[in-house]
């Protein structure tokens, strides 16, 4: 599909939500017109205080959809718009049953999928957010990239329920949705006019947008790293060992995600979005003292050579990204 310029609606789900709102931002800024979609209206009261002056002007508007479990609550909301980006999706590590979490990111993810084919007239490209959860399995190994899957959290969360790790029950959902979405647009070639982009994130940190009233209602990542840095909180793991994973500043996920409507090549991709792997929990500590943090040689490393290739990305450093939430947590009154 051709990229998308500008002069184009794209509809936003979970608007009010920590990647949702950065994304908003630089589409509007962009020229772009910006139809979000939120649960209730209440949820997006913030959001369109935020983006006043881009609501009188005609480029943002509110639209209501309900549980998105219910396959038809985006059939109204695909109507008359070019692009699509879903970011709508449960992500709390509090426990429960893992299908709290797997059943509204898949009914969520093929829900609007299906309401596309059926009244999405206009649109051209649908992207959605997944992650290098979907992506990385607990088993530490270098080099993953496009081709890789987390199968090991599905079977987790079938043996073991609602005692299967929070983070397992995450995984599992993002890799189930993401594999019924790829599977879907393959059953269902002959009928749609678009095409399909995944955007896979690790850990996304940095400054919020969307409404936040205090430190305990930071979203889930945010606040593993307050607890990491204020409280040397690590939730049971080994700060100097502890995830060997990857991160990536909030404002390059979104950007990424306005690149791949932008970009044609991005078409039909699934691409991995990293600016750095792997990270422990000591290095955002050390950032946050302006020490350098440690290049480890031990640790699951994502390639973003298609990254590279496809959008483009420059990343901005941990230092940076850290300085920016420190800037926000001060101007909160938090520490």
């Amino acid at each position: 599909m051709p990229a998308l310029d500008t002069n184009t609606t794209i509809l936003v789900s979970g608007a009010n939500g920590f990647l949702a709102t950065w994304i908003i931002d630089i589409l509007l800024k962009r020229g772009y017109t910006v139809r979000a979609a939120v649960r209730t209206e209440a949820k997006g009261q913030h959001l369109m205080n935020q983006f006043k002056s881009y609501e009188e002007r005609g480029k943002i508007e509110l639209i209501t959809v309900g549980d998105i479990v219910s396959e038809t609550a985006f059939d109204i909301a695909v109507k008359n718009v070019d692009g699509i980006i879903h970011t709508a999706s449960p992500v709390h590590l509090g426990g429960g049953e893992p299908n709290e979490m797997i059943v509204p990111a898949v009914s969520g993810t093929l829900g609007i999928l299906k309401s596309a084919m059926k009244y999405g007239n206009a649109v051209k490209r649908i992207i959605i957010t997944s992650s290098c959860a979907a992506v990385k399995e607990s088993v530490i190994r270098p080099n993953l990239d496009e081709n890789d899957w987390n199968e090991l959290s599905i079977l987790e969360c079938e043996r073991k329920g609602k005692n299967a790790h929070p983070l397992d029950m995450y995984s599992a959902s993002k890799t189930i949705a993401e594999k019924r979405a790829w599977q879907f647009v393959a059953e269902h070639t002959s009928e749609i006019k678009w095409d399909l982009v995944v955007i896979t994130p690790p850990w996304i940190f940095g400054p919020p947008l969307h409404e936040v009233t205090s430190a305990e209602t930071l979203n889930s990542s945010n606040m593993y790293w307050y607890k990491a840095v204020f409280e040397e909180n690590y939730f049971g793991q080994n700060p100097d060992t502890d995830p060997m994973h990857g991160w990536i500043d909030i404002r390059d996920a979104a950007e990424a995600h306005a690149r791949a409507l932008e970009t044609a090549a991005a078409g039909g991709e699934r691409i991995i979005v990293c600016a750095g792997s792997p990270y422990v929990w000591q290095d955002l500590r050390d950032a946050s003292k302006g020490i350098q943090p440690k290049v480890h040689s031990v640790g699951t490393i994502f390639n973003t050579a298609k990254e590279h290739r496809i959008l483009g990305l420059e990343y901005r450093s941990m230092k940076v990204m850290t300085d920016d939430i420190l800037a926000y947590v001060a101007k909160r009154g938090w520490q």
